[in-house]
């Protein structure tokens, strides 16, 4: 019973974070692929620049969701069962995959960066909160949201352990931690690469 829990919240999970909200709203408002102009991605941050800033908001925040919904419904399922968080874990971790490779669209999505930071926020909100701080911080000083997402990713591994040492939270949601974050990194390689050459564009200019 537990096994075909796991199956169907790694399902659902997955299903959910492949909704395409980045496409639809290109489509809806423009007629366009997003995913054929900027970086190529159909996340938050090249709705923005495609479209507008307020397109780009409500992408970020159904992305976001997105990741949340994933795991309240593992919650739900799991309800007071002993592997709610590792449930929990699967269920967000299943959406962010579902983001990056999206099976509506020819598996051809973003980076992850919104619906795994949607997961964690449910899971450990304190940690996600962290997350936003440096991401706010790097994207002020370095006006890169690449840079700023990686370096945010990457920190809520860090910032997770001490919330399981002495807070007592769930090793599961270290594990999340492991699995989502080089995902994120992976996505994030033609980003990397334009970083170590200059190319990359910084927030507030179009692609170069």
């Amino acid at each position: 019973m537990i096994v075909l829990k796991f199956i169907g919240i790694v399902l659902l999970g997955y299903l959910i974070g492949a909704i395409p909200f980045g496409v639809i709203a290109g489509r809806l408002t423009r007629g366009i692929d997003v995913r054929q102009y900027g970086s190529g991605s159909m996340g938050a941050t090249n709705v923005l620049r495609t479209i507008g800033a307020r397109a780009g908001i409500l992408v970020f925040v159904a992305d976001v969701a997105k990741g949340a919904a994933a795991v309240a419904l593992a919650w739900l399922i799991f309800a007071s069962s002993p592997h709610v968080a590792w449930g929990q874990v699967a269920g967000g971790a299943a959406a962010v995959i579902g983001h990056s490779w999206p099976i509506y669209v020819k598996f051809q999505g973003g980076r992850g960066v919104t619906t795994g930071l949607g997961a964690l926020m449910t899971m450990l909100w304190p940690v996600a909160l962290i997350c936003l701080a440096i991401f706010a911080i790097v994207l002020g000083l370095s006006r890169y949201v690449s840079l700023g997402s990686m370096l945010a990713a990457s920190a809520a591994i860090v910032f997770t352990i001490p919330f399981i040492i002495l807070g007592e939270e769930p090793f599961a949601y270290l594990v999340y931690g492991l699995v989502v974050v080089p995902i994120v990194l992976f996505r994030h390689r033609g980003n990397i690469q334009r970083l170590i050459c200059g190319g990359e564009p910084r927030i507030g200019r179009t692609s170069p």
